[in-house]
């Protein structure tokens, strides 16, 4: 497999030169296998029309907790280039790679973003490494500014398996940044239209950190206290979740788009306060369908910054 910083040499090193053809030698537009419908979603902005985009996980499909099907081997035993996220989101792709035979290129988006961690941890992480960092939130792209991250590295691969077209990817990602950007500005003006004392967030798990902390929100926790949404849900933890709820002043509790609300409304009635949930739950893990709120990164986010605004100003 190859990493992104080894193909940041292998670009720096092609520049000028002659690139020849096209991923497969035929000139033929890159075969690209994304895992989550994030990376896909990323490869098309930073591809455009000119690669084709097989992507494993369908909206509203949980990443933590899949099981590759025939199609899926199938389409990574002929791809050119696998993005997949990385710290430990896509825990069954690493069997999916042995049995399919993929010989292509990898890239792993979490490559250069700084990976959060649990506060008992107890150790100092910079970045996540090829596949793992498997106690880190892999939640990454909840912060526009790792979004650049991840879309930088996509056009890196892209610029690998076929640099005849690098210079068209390269002004695709400056168009894609510049939007990233203009993200982030719109969703920091909203977040500071609520008052201070109720920036507070409830959801599903804990899978907005890195949107808390760039935002500055306070995260009172989450009903499933793991990143993991596997994770096994105790009745200990139910308690403390309501207590924190009441004792904090939270007005509300936020619902996931791929996780079921009832634990959530159970919670929201025990502890007195608003769910969020239906057509306004969050995107946390997963992407919308296509004519949803949620059907693109950039309007997935918006969504989720909206409805996290209008429920607690």
């Amino acid at each position: 497999m190859v990493t992104v910083a080894a193909l940041a040499a292998v670009l720096a090193g092609c520049g000028g030169s002659d690139a020849g053809e096209g991923a497969g030698g035929d000139g033929a537009a890159p075969r690209v296998v994304a895992t989550t419908t994030y990376a896909a979603d990323f490869a098309r902005a930073v591809g455009g029309d000119g690669v084709q985009v097989t992507q494993i996980l369908r909206p509203g499909v949980d990443p933590h907790d899949y099981e590759p099907s025939p199609a899926d081997l199938e389409a990574l035993a002929e791809a050119d280039l696998l993005i997949e996220n990385g710290v430990g989101l896509e825990s069954w792709l690493d069997d999916a790679i042995s049995a399919s035979g993929f010989h292509g290129t990898e890239i792993v988006m979490a490559d250069r973003v700084t990976i959060r961690h649990h506060e008992d941890d107890g150790a100092e992480h910079d970045e996540s490494d090829e596949h793992g960092d498997e106690d880190g939130d892999p939640h990454i792209w909840h912060d526009p500014r790792n979004a650049k991250v991840m879309a930088t590295n996509i056009q890196i691969g892209l610029a690998t398996v076929d640099p005849e077209s690098a210079a068209e990817y390269q002004a695709n990602l400056d168009s894609y940044s510049a939007e990233l950007d203009e993200l982030d500005r719109y969703t920091e003006q909203q977040i500071n239209t609520i008052p201070s004392d109720r920036r507070k967030l409830v959801t599903n798990h804990d899978s907005f950190g890195y949107y808390v902390e760039r935002y500055g929100l306070e995260f009172v926790g989450s009903i499933i206290p793991s990143f993991d949404t596997a994770a096994e849900l105790s009745g200990r933890a139910i308690d403390d979740i309501v207590e924190k709820i009441r004792s904090s002043g939270t007005v509300a509790v936020f619902s996931e788009s791929s996780l079921p609300p009832r634990t959530a409304q159970t919670i929201g009635s025990e502890a007195g306060v608003r769910v969020v949930a239906g057509e306004e739950a969050l995107y946390a893990d997963t992407l919308g369908p296509a004519g949803s709120a949620g059907a693109t990164y950039l309007t997935a986010e918006r969504h989720n910054t909206d409805t996290i605004v209008g429920a607690l100003r």
